[in-house]
C-alpha cells in the first residue's frame, strides 16, 4: 500500500476530493451557479482531471506502458467510480440524487482525460527518451 501512495500521491489526493465533494450534504450558493450545466461540467473536469493525473503520475513512475493496467484502472475504473458514486448519491444520501447525465459526464471526462494521456505518452513521454 505505501508505494501506492508513494507513487500516486495525487491521484488518491483527486480520488479522496471526488469522494469528499460527491457526498458533502449541501453546497453554498456561487455565481457559477448560473452557468448552463456547471454540475455536468464540473463532474467532466474532476473525472478528466483525475483520469489525467493517473496517467502523468503512471507515465512519471514507470518505465514501460502497460496498456491493460492503465485500461483498467484510468479507464475501466474511472467509469465503474462514477457510476458507484451516482448510485451512492441515490441511495445511500438524503441531500444528494443521483444522475444518469453525471454520470454521462464522469464517462467523457474519463474517456477525454485517457486521450490525453495517451497523446501525453506519445508525444511527450516518447519524445524525450528517444533524445
Amino acid at each position: 500500500m505505501a508505494h501506492i501512495v508513494r507513487k500516486y500521491p495525487l491521484s488518491l489526493l483527486c480520488l479522496a476530493l471526488i469522494a469528499l465533494l460527491s457526498f458533502t450534504p449541501f453546497f453554498p450558493e456561487t455565481p457559477l451557479d448560473d452557468v448552463a450545466f456547471i454540475d455536468k461540467w464540473t463532474h467532466f473536469v474532476m473525472y478528466g482531471g483525475t483520469t489525467s493525473v493517473i496517467w502523468w503520475e503512471y507515465l512519471r513512475t514507470h518505465q514501460k506502458l502497460n496498456a491493460s493496467k492503465l485500461l483498467l484502472w484510468a479507464c475501466l475504473g474511472m467509469i465503474l467510480l462514477g457510476g458507484l458514486v451516482e448510485l451512492g448519491q441515490a441511495y445511500c444520501t438524503t441531500t444528494r440524487s443521483g444522475e444518469w447525465l453525471d454520470f454521462w459526464a464522469d464517462t467523457i471526462g474519463v474517456l477525454l482525460g485517457n486521450l490525453l494521456g495517451w497523446l501525453l505518452h506519445h508525444f511527450f513521454f516518447l519524445f524525450f527518451l528517444k533524445s
